[in-house]
C-alpha cells in the first residue's frame, strides 16, 4: 500500500516530529490479524472540522474505529510520515480497494490503484503544523495523566525521596520556599511532589498493587547532600495543593509522546477495572480508568482493549434439584460493551481512555485483547 500523507510542505520543526512519529512506529510489535470491517452505511466522504478526531473521522467509515493504521495503509514497512490531517481537508472511502485517502478515487493518474496522495500548496494557506492537525484522541481529556503522578505502584513508592523538613519549620511550603529531602536521587534534578493515597487493589489477587496519589507541585534541587549533612535541599517550583513534611517526590518524566497509534496488544491480555478517575464508581466515554496490567503484561501506548461486563450465573430454569435446593447453575457470557484506548503504561498498570461505551465501566470489568 502506498504512504499515507498530506504531501504539504513541512518546517524543520515538523519533520523533526514525523521523524520521531517514525521511529515509534516502527517499534510496534507484530501482531495478530484484526478484521477491520468498513460500516455498511459508511459514507463516501467527511470534511474534517476542528472539533474532528482521527477516532471519530474512522468511527464513521468502520465497525472499529481503532483500524484506522490499516485503512490508511500504514505498516512498520511502509510508513515515513506520521497521519497528519487537518481540518478543510476531505477523507474518501475508496470502495474499490478498501481503504480511506485524501484523493478523490479515481481522480490519480493510475484509477486502477491506489492514489498518491499530492495536494497543492494552493489547497491550504495557513499553517498546516503539527498543532493544527486532528489529535488522535481528544487530548483534554487526558492531559493531566500524562505529566503527573496519579498512580504510583507500590516499588516506585518504597524508593521515592520524601521531605524530612522545611524553611523555618514551616507546616504547608508554597512556591520559593526551601525543603529539605532525604532520598535516592539518581542524578535528577527536577522533581513532582506527591502525597500517597488510597490503596489500589487487583480484582484479580485482592493484592495491593499500587497507590493513587494526589498531586501537590513540583520542586528543583539547589544543593546535593554533602559532607556532614543527610539531606538535600531544594526549592519548591510550583505548589497546586499544601505541600509538607512527608510528601513524597519522584523525577520529572519525560515529555510523552502524543503520536497515537491504535493496535491490538502484542500477545493476549485481560486486564481488571481497579479504579476509576473521578470520585464516581462509574466512568463513561472520554473519562480515565486504570487497569491491572502494564507493560511486563503486555500493554503499550496505543494499545486497544475490549469492554466487557462478566456474565452472571443464574438458575437452570429446568433442572429440578431436590426439595427445591441444589438446582444447577448456569453462566451467561461476557457481554462486550466499549473500548479502552492505553495511553499511558506502567510496569502493572495503565490508564486508559472509554471510547464509545453503550454502558457504564465499572471497577471489577474486563478489558481484553480485541477478538
Amino acid at each position: 500500500m502506498k504512504n499515507f500523507s498530506t504531501g504539504a510542505a513541512r518546517s524543520l520543526a515538523l519533520r523533526t516530529a514525523a521523524t520521531a512519529a517514525f521511529a515509534f512506529l516502527a517499534a510496534i510489535p507484530a501482531q495478530a490479524a484484526t478484521t477491520c470491517s468498513f460500516r455498511p452505511n459508511a459514507p463516501d466522504q467527511h470534511v474534517v472540522v476542528k472539533r474532528d478526531t482521527l477516532w471519530d473521522i474512522s468511527g464513521a467509515f468502520l465497525e472499529h474505529p481503532w483500524c484506522w493504521p490499516q485503512v490508511w495503509g500504514m505498516n512498520r514497512d511502509d510508513i515515513r510520515n506520521p497521519h497528519w490531517i487537518y481540518p478543510g481537508q476531505v477523507v474518501y472511502f475508496d470502495r474499490a480497494h478498501g481503504r480511506l485517502t485524501l484523493n478523490k478515487p479515481g481522480a490519480g493518474p493510475d484509477a486502477g490503484a491506489p492514489p498518491i496522495v499530492r495536494l497543492s500548496p494552493q489547497l491550504r494557506t495557513e499553517d498546516m503544523g503539527e498543532n493544527n492537525a486532528v489529535p488522535a484522541i481528544p487530548a483534554g481529556a487526558i492531559e493531566p495523566f500524562l505529566t503527573q503522578p496519579l498512580v504510583v505502584e507500590q516499588q516506585a513508592l518504597a524508593g521515592a525521596a520524601r521531605i524530612v523538613a522545611a524553611q523555618e519549620d514551616r507546616l504547608y511550603l508554597g512556591e520559593g520556599d526551601r525543603i529539605y529531602v532525604r532520598g535516592a536521587l539518581d542524578g535528577a534534578t527536577s522533581f513532582q511532589v506527591f502525597r500517597p493515597g488510597k490503596e489500589l487493589i487487583d480484582p484479580d489477587t485482592n493484592k495491593v498493587t499500587a497507590y493513587e496519589a494526589a498531586y501537590v507541585g513540583t520542586a528543583r534541587l539547589v544543593k546535593p547532600a554533602g559532607p556532614g549533612t543527610d539531606v538535600h535541599t531544594f526549592v519548591v517550583t510550583q505548589s497546586v495543593k499544601e505541600m509538607g513534611v512527608g510528601d513524597r517526590l519522584l523525577p520529572t518524566p519525560p515529555t510523552p509522546l502524543r503520536n497515537y497509534v491504535p493496535h491490538a496488544p502484542a500477545r493476549p491480555v485481560v486486564a481488571r477495572v481497579m479504579a476509576m478517575a473521578s470520585e464516581s464508581n462509574y466512568a463513561a466515554q472520554n473519562q480515565v480508568v486504570t487497569v491491572n496490567r502494564g507493560t511486563l503484561d503486555g500493554l503499550d501506548v496505543g494499545a486497544v482493549l475490549q469492554f466487557y461486563h462478566l456474565g452472571q450465573t443464574v438458575t437452570d430454569p429446568e433442572s429440578k434439584g431436590f426439595l427445591g435446593f441444589g438446582k444447577a447453575k448456569l453462566r451467561l457470557p461476557d457481554e462486550q460493551y466499549g473500548e479502552l484506548f492505553i495511553f499511558r503504561v506502567f510496569d502493572h498498570v495503565a490508564y486508559g481512555l472509554v471510547m464509545q461505551v453503550s454502558a457504564p465501566v465499572q471497577i471489577g470489568d474486563v478489558a481484553k485483547s480485541p477478538e
